[in-house]
Order: structure tokens, then sequence, then C-alpha cells
């Protein structure tokens, strides 16, 4: 199976991190979702929107829903750009560490977000 990695296209930060990354996926290993303009599809896994807003979420290729960091190992690993940094992370053992400040950062962005009179809920 396909990873899949779910993103908000409404967010240009986003938009443009996960541009980076579609370019480099020369060989289409990654589905990528833009979960703004495709809800259904969270919708078919149930995975609330307002989560998937707040974190990062991804389904992984045993098809196991993951959600923040283990999503960038997953694009990390299937991108050859990137694999080095996916190594180096696992074996220093890292992930723990990294989804602990990717967590802190979603919970800042979508605070911000929503400060800014983004109504998701809609």
């Amino acid at each position: 199976m396909k990873p899949i990695i779910f993103y908000d296209g409404s967010c240009g930060l986003c938009k443009r991190e996960i541009a980076h990354y579609q370019k480099l996926d020369k060989q289409h290993s990654i589905e990528w979702v833009d979960i703004v303009a495709s809800q259904d599809r969270l919708k078919n896994l149930n995975i609330e929107f307002l989560d998937a807003m707040e974190v990062l979420h991804g389904v992984n290729e045993q098809g196991g829903l993951v959600k923040g960091v283990a999503n960038f190992m997953i694009i990390w690993n299937k991108l050859p750009q990137y694999r080095w940094l996916s190594g180096v992370i696992q074996k220093l053992r890292l992930q723990p560490l990294l989804q602990w400040g990717y967590l802190h950062f979603a919970k800042w962005r979508f605070k911000r977000r929503m400060s800014q009179g983004c109504d998701l809920a809609k």
C-alpha cells in the first residue's frame, strides 16, 4: 500500500513544504491529500477534520494511522534526498524529541490560525 499524507492545503507554510516534497517525489511513492479539498477521505478513516488540521495525519504502508513526526519519517524514507536524515533520526533515537517539538509547533500553528479569524469548524 502506498502511504498517504494528509495536509492543510489552505495553510501557506504547509502548502509550500508539501509542494517541495511533491516535487522530489518523482516516483509518486506517496499519496498527497489536501484535507481542505478532500474532507471525505478523512471521514472514510474516521479522522476528525479539526484533529487533522491541528496535527499532521497519515497512513503508513501497513494501513496504520500515524500522527505528527511519524509522517515526516514516512516522507523522508521515501525521498532519496532525505533518506539520510531519516536514518540519522532513527540511529540517534531522536523521534520522541522531534515529536515533542512538533506537537508544540502544531499547537501554536493551530491556535494562530484560529486567532486570525479562520473558522475551521464550518
